[in-house]
């Protein structure tokens, strides 16, 4: 009984949490709207609903409906199998993401985590490193040049920036001694990992934008030179899938960030309940995604290129020197 329970436990946990993941999109999109408006001295959405709080909706409903385009001369195999491989890694990875440690419901103790691995940080790079192939098969297989110097664009960034991102967290793991994100967040419970890993956290929140493919670092669906990138010639669902994956992996590395660097569930001075701080800090890492979007220009793609390599990695290397050194 007790097995049939916990196995009970699990799969409503996995599916509240792919409902929750599913349904981000529409909050997040009006919230970006809403930040892009004030930012540009503009309302923003305000017509479908209260202050446009239905626009979400109404765009789901148009996606849905639309017509499901395929090019004539695209492979259909890898461009209907491309947006399932774009949106099934990110919503793996959060398996192993720990949003507390546990809650009380009837008098029985909840853990906020479908599972605890003991190499959860390993497991989230090389299953979020999965993604890059949906985004490079949908430029492919479209059979269009836009959509082919999207794909190529994203598999060159994806190499640069997934290399010093990874090197990032190892200051954290040398610190914390695991690489489970729970001993992570554990052993930030007096200091948070930001106050001895200031280098580290940089490279890893850069690397972040690159890896979720936002403004400055969208080259791989710049409108200004390829239409829409590795993307053009999607519509409809297949469109939608692309977009929600997009924001999961934004609300992925604000996630991380909060974890690896900035105490997780751990607060400070005000006592409020622990996951009210998680969800705060990483409300406030969303919002920082959406704030650069709409304040920095583009990089030109040698510049994105001479970051990752030139600045990024030799960033990276040294953090692990100096933490090294300092804490051994």
């Amino acid at each position: 009984m007790e097995l049939v329970v916990a196995l009970g436990l699990i799969v409503f946990k996995v599916a509240l949490l792919i409902a929750f993941l599913l349904l981000l999109p529409l909050p997040l999109t009006w919230v970006e709207r809403k930040i892009a408006g004030h930012i540009q001295q503009r309302l923003g959405p305000m017509r479908v609903g209260w202050h446009g709080l239905l626009q979400p909706v109404a765009d789901g409903i148009k996606l849905l409906t639309k017509e499901d385009h395929i090019p004539a001369e695209a492979d259909h195999f890898l461009f209907k199998l491309a947006p399932i491989l774009a949106l099934a890694p990110p919503f793996v990875v959060f398996v192993a993401i720990p949003f507390g440690e546990s809650v009380s419901v009837l008098g029985n103790e909840i853990t906020l985590y479908v599972s605890n691995m003991n190499v959860a940080l390993l497991f989230v790079f090389a299953v979020i490193g999965l993604e890059v192939y949906g985004v490079i098969f949908g430029g492919w297989a479209a059979n269009s040049k836009y959509a082919v110097l999207g794909s190529l664009r994203t598999c060159a960034q994806m190499i640069s920036y997934e290399i010093p991102m990874g090197f990032a967290v190892i200051g954290v793991v040398m610190l914390a001694q695991s690489m489970s994100l729970l001993d992570i967040v554990r052993a930030q419970a007096d200091v948070w990992n930001i106050v001895y890993q200031p280098i580290g956290f940089f490279v890893f929140f850069v690397a972040g934008l690159a890896e979720a493919q936002r403004i400055p670092f969208d080259l791989a669906e710049a409108e200004g030179d390829l239409g829409a990138g590795f993307h053009t010639e999607y519509s409809g669902i297949r469109f939608a899938f692309f977009m929600v994956s997009e924001y999961v992996i934004m609300l992925l590395v604000s996630v991380l960030a909060v974890i690896l660097f900035f105490g997780g569930w751990n607060g400070v001075l005000v006592p409020l309940p622990p996951l009210l701080w998680f969800a705060l800090k990483v409300a406030f890492f969303v919002y920082l995604f959406m704030w650069f979007r709409f304040t920095f220009p583009r990089y030109r793609y040698d510049q994105l290129m001479a970051i990752g390599w030139k600045v990024l990695l030799p960033l990276s290397m040294a953090n692990i020197i100096i933490t090294g050194i300092a804490f051994s």
